[in-house]
């Protein structure tokens, strides 16, 4: 076939490079620039200054960080812990009630997040639970649009476990308790690592529900970004756009070690 040919290798790679080049490099090589920008009135920026970053992390862009890592920690380790919870009960049950708890679990990422903004506003604007107007309504948001995310990554952990390795840890008088602990979760510890990152990034990128609910000092780093260049300050938008990437990329980064490490031992 072509594709295996030497032609046909380097074709493919071409072709593959001046997709990704187009789609993602020079969107990414632009609000770098933009970023580096005093002014931007030719081709190329010119004036290139660090002063955006300066602003960036401080006064109300900082807080927009600091809040966007603190909702995106919080969002992912409850939905990680509904998740796994909510696999492990629906494990090993099979037929139409798992194919319908399936699908109320994955209906909210098959819905706009613009549609669960107004959902949360609607259901928690009065009495007996009101949470419009606080950060409660934010965590509530992120966790509701990331929670299927962390649903199907642990399900698929938890079917690619063989049956065995349970099997001789029952055969040996384990507990339920101590089977979970040191058999079933070290197995599939990579797939929770995995679920954590995937909704941690969602998490940190998420605009469309919280532009919605978001409280007074509650702004996380896309509502700020989003805000600035509403505005038309493109520059520090773009600052405030790679400190987003550079800062989910760190810590995906981070937590990439755990299943490694957790291996070692």
């Amino acid at each position: 076939m072509l594709a295996w040919s030497k032609s046909g290798r380097a074709s493919a790679w071409l072709l593959f490079g001046v997709l990704a080049g187009v789609v993602y490099g020079l969107p990414a090589m632009v609000i770098l620039l933009a970023s580096l920008a005093g002014q931007w009135n030719g081709i190329l920026p010119s004036h290139l200054t660090f002063a955006h970053y300066g602003a960036a992390i401080s006064g109300p862009s900082g807080a927009a960080l600091r809040t966007s890592l603190v909702t995106g920690v919080v969002a992912s380790l409850l939905a990680l812990v509904n998740g796994t919870a909510a696999s492990l009960a629906l494990r090993h049950l099979g037929g139409p009630p798992r194919r319908i708890l399936n699908a109320i679990f994955f209906l909210p990422s098959a819905m706009p997040s613009v549609s669960v903004g107004l959902g949360l506003l609607v259901a928690f604007s009065r009495p007996p639970i009101l949470l419009n107007g606080t950060i409660g309504i934010v965590f509530a948001a992120h966790f509701i649009l990331i929670s299927a995310f962390t649903f199907g990554s642990i399900s698929a952990g938890l079917a690619r476990i063989p049956a065995d390795c349970e099997q001789v840890a029952e055969s040996l008088g384990a507990a339920p308790s101590y089977l979970l602990r040191r058999v079933t979760l070290p197995l599939v510890l990579p797939y929770l690592t995995a679920a954590f990152s995937l909704s941690f990034a969602l998490s940190m990128g998420e605009l469309g529900a919280t532009v919605m609910v978001y409280p007074p000092g509650w702004v996380t780093l896309p509502v700020q970004i989003f805000g600035l260049s509403d505005r038309g300050d493109v520059f520090p938008a773009a600052a405030l756009t790679v400190l987003l990437a550079a800062s989910t990329l760190a810590a995906l980064a981070a937590l990439s070690l755990v299943p490694a490490r957790s291996t070692a031992r």
